[in-house]
């Protein structure tokens, strides 16, 4: 939801007319297609995270406009709520050693950041979801100060009618309400890009669809929202609640989420924006004044803003992105899958697991998608977001028996994902030193069972055994992350337990 809006009020007129220009764009779309003006290959991938703003004490500040009034960098940006920050990286050529050079810049850039933030008494924390935010800071007032969120609010809140439901139940079980999306701002990320050329972005959408469930189980990072333990990931499951626009009337007839993992392995591109509009009513109905279609018989490139805005509220894991540079069109997958942190190390090893194993699923011969069922990707999300690193999952045998089998996470990683990462990564033209590096990390994750979610978790108990009570137990988790954090060793390394001294009780 990158475009800049302004807050104002829709009639029945502007949904009808927002309509008729979806379709205009869809059907630029598929000209643009037909026409093959596409860029071509160019091998860029580009990361955005988001990041939270929290106190010495370990709890969340609202303070995210003095903050980016202090970083003054156009890589940074706001993001739904008061506590929350955006960076970005320039788009990079996936080749060489540039994991090693995007770790060198992220660490340069959160340093700046964390710097200029503590000039506030508040610091960076790079993590799926604070431990120590609370109901009263998930509220409309601490929404950040931008048209676009508070209007995406209301539209929202209008289209469901009603106060939205939270309902997670995992170690402990969290029930509970919200008027407004705000919950939605907990659910911090790590965004991958990568520009494809139209003839590829099928398979490379399906293989990230096929392979999102291991990249959930070795890098969740979010098992705590609101005081209670829930899933190992407990993003997804928030995220889509945070922002359902379905009654549960809607949702007994099936009618399908704006969060959406989706419900079939595609042909096209074309196939996710004809779905997002067939499915998906406008929820910020603002046109563009340009006329795609007049563009394109004119011989230019069309914006497609109606298509590109709508596209930015319908929230899949794997997002079709259609985009400008440099007059030439093209077309991205963003990866929305893994949650920030714990470590720079462990973001850029995440992304080079993702990157390697896209281009070979991409690339196989007989390719994952036809021999795994879309409805056992969906079930292996499921699964990894609920039990992490100890996940079990539904993949293809195997040799010449066919079919599916289920399989430890941790075993399919290491025996199977890993060495097909390293052929991706070396189709790439990734250096040995990056590809050995951050595909290690990977690998002592799973021969450990070690992630974020894991020392969170282990971390939290060891407090609550220690005297503390469960607030004082996930400040302290919170304060201890944040210092490891920043020293920047790898989550697999970190020692279970909090170093500081324990109040007698």
């Amino acid at each position: 939801m990158g475009e800049k809006v302004v807050a104002g009020r829709f009639d029945l007129s502007d949904r009808q007319l927002y309509r008729d220009k979806l379709r205009s764009c869809l059907t630029g779309l598929e000209r643009l297609l037909d026409q093959k003006r596409f860029d071509r290959p160019k091998n860029l991938m580009g990361v955005e995270i988001e990041l939270n703003l929290a106190g010495g004490d370990g709890m969340p500040k609202m303070l995210n406009g003095q903050v980016l009034e202090r970083i003054a960098s156009r890589d940074f940006q706001t993001e739904l709520a008061m506590f929350n920050l955006e960076v970005n990286i320039a788009p990079h050529r996936l080749d060489g050693r540039v994991f090693d050079r995007l770790a060198e810049e992220l660490r340069t850039s959160l340093a700046y950041a964390d710097r200029k933030a503590g000039e506030v008494d508040a610091g960076i924390v790079m993590i799926g979801i604070l431990p120590t935010l609370d109901r009263d800071d998930l509220i409309s007032s601490n929404l950040s100060d931008v048209d676009r969120y508070a209007l995406l609010n209301e539209q929202i809140v209008a289209a469901r009618g009603e106060d939205f439901v939270l309902d997670i139940d995992g170690v402990e079980r969290l029930t509970c309400t919200s008027k407004s999306i705000a919950p939605e701002a907990a659910c911090t990320s790590v965004q991958l890009h990568l520009q494809v050329t139209p003839g590829r972005f099928a398979d490379v959408w399906n293989a990230a669809q096929a392979v999102a469930a291991a990249q959930i189980a070795v890098g969740a990072n979010s098992p705590f929202l609101f005081g209670r333990e829930l899933w190992r990931e407990s993003r997804p499951p928030l995220f889509l609640q945070s922002t359902d626009t379905r009654p549960p009337e809607l949702q007994a007839q099936g009618v399908r989420p704006r969060t959406w993992f989706g419900e079939r392995w595609i042909s096209s591109a074309y196939d996710l924006f004809e779905e997002n509009l067939r499915y998906f009513p406008a929820l910020l109905p603002i046109c563009d004044e340009e006329d795609p279609l007049e563009v394109l018989d004119a011989g230019g490139v069309p914006k497609l803003a109606e298509l590109v805005l709508h596209n930015g509220t319908v929230y899949r894991w794997n997002r079709p992105v259609y985009g400008i540079a440099d007059g030439v069109p093209h077309l991205r997958v963003e990866n929305r899958v893994l949650p920030a942190g714990p470590t720079i190390t462990d973001v850029i090893a995440n992304a080079a697991f993702y990157y390697g194993l896209v281009r070979a699923l991409a690339e196989e011969s007989r390719p994952v998608w036809t021999r795994l069922p879309f409805e056992a990707a969906e079930a292996n999300f499921d699964a990894a977001c609920k039990h992490g690193i100890e996940a079990r999952l539904e993949w293809p045998r195997r040799g010449r028996y066919g079919g599916t089998a289920q399989i430890d996470a941790v075993t399919l990683v290491r025996d199977e994902l890993l060495p097909l990462a390293e052929t991706g990564l070396a189709a790439w033209g990734i250096e040995r030193a990056d590809r050995d590096l951050y595909l290690g990390v990977i690998d002592e994750r799973c021969r450990r069972r070690a992630n974020g979610a894991t020392w969170q978790a282990a971390t939290f108990h060891r407090a609550l055994e220690a005297g503390l009570s469960r607030d004082a137990a996930l400040a302290a988790t919170t304060r201890t992350y944040r210092r490891l954090m920043h020293l920047g060793d790898p989550v697999h390394t970190w020692p279970v337990g909090i170093p500081e001294p324990v109040p007698a009780p």
